[in-house]
């Protein structure tokens, strides 16, 4: 905690060997070894908190539908609502990370409130509360999460940013994997009827889940390195960074514009899991079903982190979100539980190939000293239609039924696809802004 900016960047730069370059001669797990300490640290903070947000969220939308008697529409209107606040946050947390110099203190402040926030929900009675619970949590992620993602680039060479994206995504995947299979455990010795658990049951659980959130706080703060913003050579002599799209990469640009036509697709998760109710999955096994969709997270991010280092950002990404389009068109029609499973375990590859690759092309696409900046910006490119998302979600399922709600979604997602294919240059630039590598 008492490293200085200069410190700190001089490790990382330090850690940038000729043997860090040499990446094509090594497997993939000692890639992974090589990581800094810092994604490894992050990472951790990452898995704990997730866990504790995932003992939650697939019981939220169950615990809102039935013993709140919430419909789709509120229950979208509370998840978009959520997502909305957070992505908009992040553009500020971002920039003034960028401003100061300095990232941790917002992304601790940010672990911490969320910690707070969390078990209240124990004590929620109305849909209200719950809303309120939310944005509070998600206010906390907002703050943290572009410093931290910019923590994440500072710490990595260009050569290997895709695989720490793609490490930290697998360790916060990791804890969604715990996290569910705690919540199915809890449910278990706790609910005298565990497929028909009780607004007590619900609150109990609700409680224990602040556990690991207090442990993530405790690791960010003590053993988390500041990183400091790298402004080194030409980039340091540059003004300080603006909170504006000015001066920003024209493929950047677009890239965003993009990812928000993408998001209008992508609502809330917990309409997912109220389609599998519909297809027979029990309410016992929704834990277990919301774990096993991230496991194949875990497996797709290390995998994808990879092979966007090797084969390019765009063609991943693209490829992430045409698999996106397909799972939502599959939901349309979905109406047994073997096929609930199929679905789920196949969409948790969509985001194998294309959350890590998506951070690592905004680092590639930006100067060092604006990551916080930019990595804000593509959250509030996220942020802009994500609520009108769920919005449009829960009101095309309310009015014309799940298939049309779901066929509409997929629609979207793919025309965002061929776009990002057919309207993005990810080629180096030959200036000192451009680091990253060819997509």
């Amino acid at each position: 905690m008492g490293e200085t900016d200069t410190d700190a960047a001089d490790q990382y730069d330090a850690a940038i060997s000729a043997e860090k370059l040499d990446e094509g001669k090594r497997g993939l797990w000692q890639r992974y070894r090589g990581l800094p300490r810092n994604v490894f640290a992050i990472s951790l903070v990452s898995l704990l908190n997730d866990a504790s947000s995932e003992i939650i969220y697939p019981l939220l939308p169950l615990f809102l539908a039935i013993t709140l008697n919430a419909s789709p529409a509120i229950i979208g209107t509370i998840e978009g609502a959520a997502e909305s606040v957070s992505s908009l946050l992040k553009l500020f947390s971002g920039y003034f990370s960028d401003r100061r110099g300095k990232r941790k203190g917002m992304v601790v402040f940010g672990y911490a409130l969320a910690s707070f926030a969390r078990p209240l929900l124990a004590f929620a009675t109305t849909w209200y509360q719950v809303l309120a619970i939310r944005l509070t949590d998600r206010v906390g992620k907002g703050i943290r999460s572009a410093p931290r993602d910019a923590m994440i680039a500072d710490a990595a060479a260009a050569e290997e940013r895709g695989l720490a994206f793609g490490f930290h995504r697998a360790m916060d995947h990791a804890g969604a994997v715990i996290g569910p299979l705690l919540s199915f455990a809890l449910l278990y010795f706790i609910a005298a009827n565990y497929n028909q658990p009780v607004a007590g049951d619900y609150a109990l659980v609700f409680l224990l889940a602040s556990i690991p959130a207090l442990a993530a706080v405790l690791v960010v703060t003590f053993v988390v390195r500041e990183s400091g913003t790298h402004r080194a050579g030409a980039d340091a002599l540059l003004e300080k960074p603006r909170l504006s799209l000015r001066g920003f990469d024209g493929n950047f640009k677009r890239f965003l514009l993009i990812v928000a036509l993408f998001t209008l697709s992508n609502s809330s998760d917990a309409f997912l899991l109220l389609r599998a109710r519909e297809a027979g999955v029990s309410v016992a096994t929704i834990p277990l079903l919301w774990a096993a969709l991230h496991a194949s997270k875990v497996i797709s991010s290390l995998v994808g982190g990879d092979l966007s280092d090797r084969i390019g950002r765009k063609t991943l990404i693209a490829s992430g979100w045409l698999l996106y389009a397909g799972v939502y068109l599959c939901f349309a029609f979905v109406s047994s539980v073997g096929m609930a499973w199929a679905l789920f375990l196949i969409y948790g590859i969509y985001f194998g190939l294309a959350e890590g690759a998506e951070k690592a092309l905004v680092a590639d696409l930006v100067r060092p000293s604006e990551r916080g900046t930019a990595y804000g910006l593509y959250n509030l490119a996220f942020g802009i239609t994500v609520f009108p998302a769920s919005l449009l979600m829960g009101a095309l399922w309310s009015w014309r039924g799940a298939a049309t709600a779901f066929i509409v979604s997929a629609g979207i997602g793919a025309v965002a696809a061929l776009l990002l294919l057919s309207t993005i240059n990810t080629r180096p630039l030959n200036d000192d802004r451009q680091l990253g590598v060819e997509g």
